[in-house]
């Protein structure tokens, strides 16, 4: 893995589309087979109750909505599915997502979790949504579901094996020659990899063993939500991308989410801002 080759990561803000070259070992089943293109969704903080209940409600029908009309092969949420983690929002957003015809991975964000005591609800999430961090195997690629909040906040317990899950999973798509896509909430950093800690980031120590295991791992991208404002940032070729949401933009770029399209052609990486329609901002 460590010896694919990773091109510079561009970005066109004014269409807010980017390219990446994927490394050439990214392909099919099958030794020295050519990659195979698909497409997936990454939508960012549909937290119910942020923008407003039943604005939020709408918005993120309005997404499901279009995904469904444009099938990727997969949806990739990351994190904040609700503003505050209790029975009844929860069912809210997963009756919604239920309406989903193409497979959808969810990850939780700081609100999610942090409206309890940690434990309580790091287990309320598990039993309603179901898994905190996983990954998961997609035509030559490895998709890895990270919780950022034990890098945010470690819950003694928990954040060990996390730490040595993800470590584990990064190696083992190493070995395997399926590189991987790293999707989480919590952005590394916002705007240099040395800043100070803050709301919005990581604490510096962790952020730069995350890089150093990213960079060295071969991880091809970096997704996450929390910031509510578009944030594309690189570190060494490698694009971190905290998109735009469906609840509440700080920026005020209009909802919607972010389509990625991984090609044949030498293997590259784009993705474009897809706004809703129906007049949502």
């Amino acid at each position: 893995m460590k010896n694919c080759t990773r091109r510079k990561f561009l970005q066109t803000a004014s269409l807010g589309v980017g390219a990446l070259a994927l490394p050439s070992c990214v392909s099919g089943p099958g030794t020295g087979s050519a990659p195979v293109p698909f497409t997936f969704a990454q939508l960012c903080d549909p937290q119910l109750g942020y923008g407003g209940y039943a604005h939020d409600m709408a918005s993120f029908q309005q997404a499901i909505t279009q995904l469904n009309a444009l099938q990727p092969d997969f949806v990739l949420i990351c994190g904040d599915l609700v503003n505050r983690a209790n029975e009844s929002s929860y069912a809210d957003f997963l009756r919604l997502k239920a309406g989903l015809t193409v497979p959808c991975h969810c990850v939780p964000g700081n609100h999610d979790l942090g409206r309890k005591s940690a434990q309580e609800a790091l287990q309320n999430y598990r039993r309603m949504v179901g898994r905190d961090y996983y990954a998961f195997a997609h035509k030559g690629c490895t998709f890895v579901a990270v919780n950022t909040q034990l890098w945010k906040a470690p819950m003694p317990g928990e954040a060990e094996p996390h730490e040595a899950w993800v470590r584990a999973t990064l190696a083992a798509a190493a070995r395997q020659h399926a590189p991987p896509l790293v999707f989480g909430h919590h952005p590394l950093f916002v705007k240099t990899p040395d800043e100070a800690e803050g709301f919005w980031n990581l604490p510096p120590a962790k952020r730069q063993e995350l890089l150093s295991l990213y960079a060295g791992s071969g991880v091809v991208a970096v997704l996450g939500g929390h910031t509510h404002k578009i944030i594309i940032n690189d570190y060494q070729g490698m694009p971190l991308v905290n998109a735009e949401t469906t609840s509440l933009n700080l920026d005020q770029r209009p909802l919607g989410f972010r389509l990625w399209r991984v090609g044949a052609a030498a293997g590259t990486l784009q993705h474009e801002f897809v706004p809703l329609g129906g007049g949502f901002s």
